[in-house]
């Protein structure tokens, strides 16, 4: 029986599998250039939000700056999200470089970069649900406490 990483490293792709690269590399690139178009109107979006949370009438008014608040966490979320959207393009430019040279060491950077991306999203799925749990047990104890 032959060692798995040697079979591996035997890898070839056919024809079909690039095709699939190829067309899976230009649906990166769109949505990476969508990504990085919504994460600019994001972050002008911020400065808007703001002020349309610091003009809320007196009646309704909070006790602290809401609207710096606000403007601070869209500007933090656009910062955090141009990570993966980076990862993402450098994948489909690095694959479609990839298959035109058929360089084996630029393919693996490719995929390195689509690891990174899935990577980085797997992360902030992991801190988003811990973030769901954490509330939702903050806000059991305290319907428990109001009893």
């Amino acid at each position: 029986m032959q060692n798995a990483i040697t079979e591996l490293e035997k890898l070839t792709l056919s024809g079909a599998a690039k095709n699939f690269l190829k067309e899976t590399a230009k649906w990166c690139k769109f949505l990476s250039i969508l990504g990085f178009i919504f994460i600019g109107l994001m972050l002008i979006g911020s400065f808007f939000i703001g002020t349309i949370y610091n003009n809320i009438p007196q009646s309704q008014a909070v006790p602290f700056n809401l609207g710096g608040i606000m403007t601070g966490l869209y500007i933090l979320f656009g910062l955090i999200y141009i990570f993966p959207i980076y990862y993402l393009y450098q994948f489909s430019v690095k694959m479609k470089s990839a298959l035109l040279s058929k360089d084996d060491e630029v393919l693996a950077k490719a995929f390195e970069m689509l690891k990174s991306h899935y990577k980085f999203i797997g992360v902030v799925t992991i801190i988003t649900l811990s973030l769901y749990v954490l509330g939702i047990v903050m806000g059991m104890l305290g319907a428990l406490s109001a009893l």
